[in-house]
C-alpha cells in the first residue's frame, strides 16, 4: 500500500478548505483510495476481534460515561506507529491540518482520531463535538470504511445545516465528512448492519491554562 503523502496545494484538499469556508462543511465522496479505506477496515475489525474496541462514554473526564442511550459505538483511539494503515492516514490528515492552516488561519495545532465500530441498531444522538468547558476542536473529520453500503442499510450521518434543515450522508468507503465542530449539529442513525469509520478533530491550543 502506497504512502498517503500529498502536498498541502493538491485540489482535492483546496476544494474541502473552499467548502469549509464558504458552507462550514464539506463532503468528499471519493476521498482514500479502495485500497487505503479496506487496509483500515481490516484494521479495525482486527482490534475489534482482539478485544481492543471500548464503549465509547459520553462527556470528557471524570464526567464522562457510558450511556447506551445516547451512543451505542465501540472505539479505540489510533497512535502514529501502530500500523501502516493508520500512519497512512494521519500522513493525508496532516496534508489537510496543514491546508486549513494557510488558508483559513484556523491555528490547527494537531488532529486526533479514532475507529468507531457501530453494531447493528446501535446510534448515537444529536450532539455537536465541542466541550462547554474545552474549545480546542476546531474541525471534525469522519471517513468511512464500509464495502458495499446502500442507503437502505441506514446508518447515515444527518447533519442540521442551515434552519436545522437535516442533511443525511450515507457512509459508502472512502467517503469524507468535514465540518466546524461547534456549529454543526449532527447524529448517526442506526444500521441494519455493522458500520465502521475513523473519526477524528483537528485541534488548536486550548484557553485551559498550563
Amino acid at each position: 500500500m502506497r504512502a498517503m503523502q500529498i502536498p498541502s496545494d493538491h485540489p482535492l484538499l483546496l476544494r474541502i478548505v473552499d467548502d469549509l469556508a464558504a458552507n462550514g462543511w464539506s463532503q468528499q465522496n471519493i476521498f482514500l483510495p479502495l485500497d487505503l479505506t479496506r487496509a483500515l477496515a481490516a484494521e479495525c475489525r482486527k482490534r475489534a476481534a482482539e478485544g481492543e474496541l471500548a464503549p465509547a462514554a459520553v462527556g470528557r473526564g471524570p464526567s464522562s460515561e457510558i450511556r447506551e442511550g445516547i451512543r451505542g459505538d465501540h472505539i479505540q483511539w489510533i497512535e502514529p506507529g501502530q500500523a501502516e494503515a493508520c500512519d497512512s492516514y494521519l500522513q493525508l490528515m496532516d496534508s489537510l491540518r496543514e491546508a486549513m492552516n494557510r488558508d483559513l488561519f484556523l491555528g490547527l495545532e494537531d488532529f486526533e482520531s479514532h475507529f468507531a465500530m457501530y453494531p447493528p441498531g446501535a446510534f448515537y444522538l444529536k450532539h455537536v463535538d465541542r466541550f462547554r468547558d474545552d474549545d480546542r476542536r476546531m474541525v471534525s473529520a469522519v471517513v468511512y470504511l464500509n464495502d458495499a453500503w446502500l442507503p437502505e442499510h441506514g446508518g447515515q450521518l444527518r447533519m442540521y445545516l442551515d434552519a436545522d434543515v437535516p442533511y443525511d450522508v450515507v457512509p459508502t468507503g472512502g467517503c469524507l465528512v468535514v465540518f466546524l465542530s461547534g456549529e454543526v449539529p449532527h447524529e448517526v442513525l442506526p444500521a441494519t448492519r455493522e458500520r465502521l469509520s475513523l473519526t477524528g478533530w483537528f485541534r488548536r491550543r486550548g484557553n485551559e491554562p498550563f
